[in-house]
Parts: structure tokens; C-alpha cells; sequence
């Protein structure tokens, strides 16, 4: 949480105020810099987490250079818009710190390659456990690995967008790099020597770094100056302390931190409850196969040839995306491995399970944990090649991935960005899922990820269960208290005995009731203005999924689309006022509404073009071109007017889906969707008639 609004800052400045830091005109002495990597204070342990992310550390080296694109983008020459636009792509990958330095022949420590420039990457170091504390023994001595495989991520995802621009790049990391990184440390500005070691104003020596080295000419930074008082003053004074201009303040750091289990965000204050606010009636809930989801169909052909034509790219449309694509993919492979023999002692208590496994999701990078249990009705039914798929492991460990607000505020929500936003929360996921299911395997507990490239599970009625949020009226998408719809989930599947947590309720039923921004606000019209019904076991505010589906897929002037997300009124930034107005949201129902209205009063969901920082551009064909049918750059439509009766929505039970391992094209029968929707039972008379059934003998309780 932060008083002031980093509204005005632009993303490649970072989350630290580093423009605050003096800066030295000339080079400082080079020659013995001291090295980052010293012996570690505290050696990890038999059970730490570091062990598990050895796969992961070899499919970084295994991708860190690569072929380049054969044309060069339609990109500005120059060095300062490049350099900016490079920062802000790293940053938004959650650096804690980059620069870029000038690249001389001093610089390399093994064979060189013809760059000219290097962008240097840090990343500090997580909270970690009180002594004693939940996951204290599988995190303790770790940092260093932590930090290095995150750096890792970064900079091989870095250096593949600058190869995909047409230009040579090459990720350095921990274990694989040919330059000196502490030197280039001191020469893009992000460290000094003091004391014999080598430290950074607001990060001390607690971090790691990576480094990605490239002929795409940028403008360096200047290295920091000496420490002095006067300089001190200026970096680290009331300015600093508040946040004044949105960057990270400096009282958080001083203040210390919640338990680590308990997450950034105080979940525990929102109001839980025994059921979620939304019905679920198990035994009416038909499984699907996974040749039902709507991406699938596209692939296959069920939303015609132009979405098939489509479908492989439409998410990685964008050259930096494109990036992403190698780990996501490479990943996959390294969901299952073998599960020790013999199951390390001390995993009997369920509750400490369950506090150790989210102080651990927590210090990899989640930023919101639950736990539930792997309901039957949540796993598809089917693989993809038609063999049927019965559930395996008791309990999901749910973790959700924020998206970053603001990337979002500069977006329409469907333009070049928008596949990004989800592959970065995707990415992100299957890396931290993947090193704790490891974890878990070595410690002798069956688990697994599920990801976004290949879930076993349907995770939105796990988001739901592991009480993390409600079902808002977006229809096919749980909703955080704190950062609203603005998420990607990631499931861990797994024995590991836990403890779930209960649903939540902070009156979201009610608002968006109320408040029908998302609907008005999307492209294709796929949300629905009117009530909810009953879908296949479930009460939910059913969208269109096939017109949703479509247009992400074929959307001519974009990447994919998540508008309903940046336009919705619980996508906030985090400050101060943004918990006042929570609390109002959850305590005042009369008031729900005007928070709706005054929502579009004060312009909330308009883009801000001070966080525009990515570069419009295509991936055609292997090259990036501008963009052949331009740039959605819509705006807030409040004077849209719409009656439910005029969206014409139709909705696909399970009994209109292919069957499962359907190798050709099924065309979605639109004309028997709308046929159902019609026919959908409401709430109120699910609820009668569950009610009436459970007076009778064989009656079985709704949950």
C-alpha cells in the first residue's frame, strides 16, 4: 500500500526513486571490484527450495542466445527511446533495478560477441521467514538462488525480444556469461563500492543480477556518484521515506513486514464464509474434456478457418511476447518428474503444511495464496487424445499472478500489449508452480503444476474455493478484493496434507448487480447486462465464451483482449484510498452503486499515456512489422447504451461441446446456444428447488 499515486512516473524509472541519486560524469575505477557472490551467510539445508530449480536454471542457459530475426522493426533510432522502452519491458518482468552501460572489450570475460551495449538487471531479495517461522527451513539460505533464477527469466526474456526486433542479444547469467557482471554493475549505475563491497543506496547488497548484452544501440547511464551527506539527503529524505511520486517509499522497508505467509495483502481482513456467495450444485455439474475449451475449438477449427489461422499466435502477437513463448513451452516438459521414495520427515501437521507452502509461494513470487481442496467436479474429463482423465492428487494450492496496474492503466485493454499482460502472469506462474512441485517431489509428495499450457484442472472453481475471491459479473472469472480482476491463477496439485481456507464474502454479489461497466465497455459484446442463471452446476452471470473467444483470437488490431479487466472499477492501483474505498464497497451496501458511477466520474479505466512504454508492433511471419490494420485505442464509452434483450448471448452446456479426442473441425452451434440460453434456470428457482428435494429422503444438500 502507498500514499501517493505513481500516476505520473513513468515505467522505465522503475518501482525505486533512482532519478533521486547523484551521479558521477566520469567512469569510476574498475579494477577490482569487488564480486557479488562472497560465501553465503547462511548455507541452505537438505530441504531447501534452492535444490528444485536446477531444471529451470538449465532451460534458462539452454535459452539465453538464439537466432535473430531477419529484418529489423520499424523502431525509433533514438538511443534514449530505446532505452527506455527496454528498461520498462524489464521492469514490467518485475526487475527491482536496470541500466544500461557502454560495452567495451574490458568487460568480457570469456569469448566476446560484436555488442555494443549491455543491459544490466537486478533483483533484490524476498521477505523471508522470521527464525522459526513457516517455511523457514525450506527457504533459509536461499536468496541468492532465488534472486539469480529471477534475474535468469528476465534477461533471457530480454534478450529474445531484442533478437526478435532484428537485432544479436545474448542473456549472461549465474553459471553462463562471458562479462564481468559486478563491473557492469558499477557502470550502468546501479552499484558503488563502499566498505569492500559492492552496494546499492536502496538495495545495500541484497540482490543478484544478470546481464543481456546486444548491438541495439541505447543511451547509458551514468555511474553513481561517491556517498556524501548531501547526496543522502537528497536519496533518502522525506521525498524517499513517503513514496512522494509514486515510488516505492522508504518507510515500508523501515517498518519491516507482515509474516510471510500471510502475503503483501491482508486477506484476513475480508470477510469469510462457510459456502461461496455464489451456488454450486456438485452432483448437476457435468466434466468437460479439454477439446471443449474454447481455444481449443479455435485450433481445431470450430470458430472457422480465420480464428484456426489465428489461434497459434494470437496471444504472442507482439515480439516481446514472442519472447515468453520458449520458456513458457519449455517448461511443460518439467510439470512431472519422479517423487522420492522416501517422504522427508516432519510433513504431518496440515496446518503447518499449509502456512509453509504459501510462505514458500509467497517468496517466489506469488501475490495472493490459497488452499483448497482438489475437488472432483474441477478436473476436465478427458485429455487432449480422448483418454479419460481421473483425478489425482487431494488438495490445490491456488496462486494468483498480478498482471501490474501499470501496464493496464497505459493500455486500452485490447491493443498490442494486452497478450503480454497474460503470458508475463503465465510465465510467472509455471516457473514458481513448477520449482515447488519439484520441491514437493523431492521431499517424497506427489504434486504437479497446472498451468496455463497444460492444466489438468479447470482452476476458476479453484480460485473461487481456495477463497480468494467471488464470481463476478465478467461470468468465467473470480474477482479479488485487492486487485480485482487484474490476475492470473496457477494450481499446484498435490497429497502434501493441508488445511483449506474458507470462501470469502465482501458483498462483490451485490455490486456488480449494479454496475454493468465491464458489459458496456466490451468489444464484442460477449457480457451479460442481465441477471444471473445456473450453468452446468454453477450460478454465474454467463458470457458469450464463443464470441469471447473469438474476438481474442481475431482480434485484427491487438493481442488478445482483456478490456472487461482494465476498465472494471476493482482494478485499482493500491493506494491509501483504494482500501477506504474497498471498505465502503464491503460495509455500506447502499453506497455500491455511486462507487459505480463514480468510477466513470472520475475517469477511471481511460488510458494513461505516461505508462504507454511498449513499441506497436506486429509479429508477422517471424519479423515484427507495424501493425497491418492499426491499434485499438479505444477509450471509456459511458454513453453506451445497451437492453439485455439486444446482446444475444448464447451458451454451450457440456452436451453441445465436442467429444472428447474430436480430431476435425465442430462447428459451435450458435443457433442451439442462444436456444439454451433462453432456457437457463434462474438462482432463485435452483435454490426452490433444491430446497424442496432436501425435504425428501433421498435429497442430498446443495454446496
Amino acid at each position: 500500500m502507498r500514499l501517493f499515486s505513481h500516476r505520473r512516473r513513468p515505467v522505465h524509472l522503475g518501482p525505486w526513486p533512482v532519478e533521486r541519486l547523484a551521479r558521477a560524469e566520469q567512469a569510476p575505477a574498475l579494477a577490482d571490484v569487488p564480486r557479488l557472490d562472497g560465501p553465503p551467510a547462511t548455507a541452505p539445508g537438505d530441504l531447501a527450495v534452492s535444490h528444485a530449480t536446477g531444471p529451470y536454471r538449465a532451460l534458462y542457459r539452454a535459452t539465453r542466445d538464439g537466432p535473430v530475426a531477419p529484418a529489423r522493426a520499424p523502431v525509433p533510432d533514438d538511443p534514449a527511446a530505446r532505452a527506455a522502452n527496454v528498461k520498462a519491458a524489464a521492469y514490467y518482468l518485475d526487475a527491482s533495478l536496470v541500466g544500461v552501460a557502454a560495452l567495451g572489450p574490458e568487460a568480457w570475460t570469456g569469448p566476446p560477441a560484436p555488442h555494443t551495449h549491455a543491459v544490466v538487471i537486478a533483483v533484490e531479495y524476498a521477505r523471508e521467514p522470521a527464525p522459526g517461522g513457516p517455511g523457514e527451513a525450506w527457504i533459509r539460505g536461499t536468496q541468492p538462488a532465488r534472486a539469480h533464477l529471477r534475474a535468469a527469466e528476465i534477461a533471457v526474456v530480454i534478450a529474445g525480444y531484442l533478437r526478435n526486433l532484428g537485432w544479436s542479444a545474448r542473456a549472461h547469467l549465474a553459471g553462463a556469461s562471458e562479462v564481468d557482471v559486478e563491473r557492469l554493475l558499477v557502470q550502468a549505475g546501479l552499484a558503488r563500492v563502499e566498505g569492500g563491497r559492492l552496494v546499492h543506496p536502496y538495495l545495500g547488497n541484497r540482490f543478484r543480477a544478470a546481464v543481456v548484452t546486444t548491438d541495439y544501440a541505447l543511451a547509458p547511464d551514468l555511474p553513481l556518484a561517491a556517498a556524501s551527506l548531501a547526496a543522502r539527503w537528497r536519496s533518502h529524505g522525506p521525498g524517499w521515506l513517503l513514496g512522494w511520486g509514486g515510488a516505492t517509499p522508504g518507510w515500508r522497508r523501515l517498518a519491516g513486514g507482515r509474516p510471510l505467509h500471510r502475503g503483501p495483502y491482508p486477506m484476513e481482513r475480508i470477510r469469510r464464509a462457510p459456502e461461496p456467495t455464489t451456488l454450486i450444485v456438485p452432483e448437476e455439474i457435468r466434466r468437460v474434456p479439454k477439446r471443449g475449451n474454447f481455444f481449443t475449438r479455435a485450433l481445431h477449427g470450430d470458430l472457422g478457418e480465420r480464428a484456426q489461422r489465428e489461434r497459434p499466435r494470437f496471444a504472442l502477437k507482439h515480439p516481446y511476447t514472442m519472447a515468453m513463448a520458449p520458456l513458457i513451452r519449455g517448461m511443460v516438459p518439467r510439470q512431472d518428474g519422479p517423487v522420492a521414495a522416501r517422504r522427508a520427515p516432519g510433513l504431518e501437521d496440515a496446518r503447518a503444511n499449509a502456512d509453509a507452502i504459501k510462505a514458500l509461494g509467497y517468496y517466489l513470487g506469488a501475490d495472493m495464496v490459497g488452499v483448497c481442496e482438489a475437488v472432483p467436479y474441477a478436473w476436465y474429463s478427458h485429455h487432449d487424445d480422448s483418454r479419460p482423465l481421473a483425478p489425482y492428487h487431494r488438495w490445490a494450492v491456488v496462486m494468483l499472478i498480478d498482471q501490474g496496474y501499470e501496464t493496464m492503466e497505459g493500455a486500452s485493454g485490447d491493443d498490442w500489449i494486452s497478450g503480454a499482460q497474460s503470458m508475463r502472469a503465465y510465465l510467472r506462474g509455471a516457473l514458481l508452480a513448477g520449482v515447488m512441485a519439484e520441491h514437493l517431489r523431492r521431499l517424497g509428495v506427489p504434486a504437479r503444476p497446472q498451468t496455463n499450457a497444460d492444466s489438468d484442472v479447470l482452476q476458476i472453481p479453484l480460485v473461487l474455493l481456495a477463497g480468494l475471491g467471488e464470481m463476478s459479473r465478467i461470468g468465467e472469472l473470480v474477482l479479488n478484493p485487492f486487485v480485482g480482476p487484474r490476475f492470473k491463477s496457477v494450481v499446484l496439485t498435490t497429497d502434501l496434507p493441508l488445511v483449506a481456507d474458507p470462501p470469502v464474502d465482501f458483498g462483490l454479489q451485490d455490486f456488480c448487480r449494479g454496475c454493468r461497466k465491464c458489459a458496456r465497455e466490451c468489444p464484442c459484446l460477449a457480457i451479460p447486462f442481465g441477471d444471473k442463471v445456473m450453468f452446468n452446476g454453477y450460478e454465474t452471470w454467463k458470457p458469450d465464451v464463443a464470441k469471447c473467444a473469438g474476438y481474442r483470437v481475431t482480434n485484427p488490431k491487438g493481442s488478445a483482449c482483456g478490456r472487461c479487466m482494465k476498465t472494471c472499477p476493482w482494478n485499482a492501483e493500491g493506494l491509501l484510498v483504494h482500501r477506504a474505498w474497498l471498505w465502503v464497497a464491503m460495509h455500506v451496501p447502499p453506497a455500491r452503486r455511486l462507487l459505480a458511477r463514480l468510477d466513470d466520474w472520475i475517469g477511471h479505466g481511460r488510458r494513461n499515456p505516461v505508462k504507454r512504454w511498449w513499441f506497436d508492433l506486429e509479429w508477422v511471419d517471424g519479423v515484427a512489422v507495424a501493425p497491418r490494420a492499426g491499434t485499438n485505442e479505444r477509450d471509456l464509452q459511458v454513453d453506451r447504451v445497451l437492453k439485455p434483450e439486444e446482446l444475444r448471448l448464447a451458451v454451450f452446456p457440456p452436451d453441445l461441446l465436442p467429444p472428447p479426442g474430436a480430431t476435425g473441425a465442430v462447428p459451435v452451434d450458435r443457433r442451439a446456444g442462444l436456444v439454451r440460453a433462453a432456457t437457463l434456470e434462474t438462482p432463485a428457482a435452483a435454490r426452490a428447488r433444491l430446497n424442496r428435494a432436501a425435504r425428501g429422503p433421498a435429497a442430498r444438500p446443495a454446496r
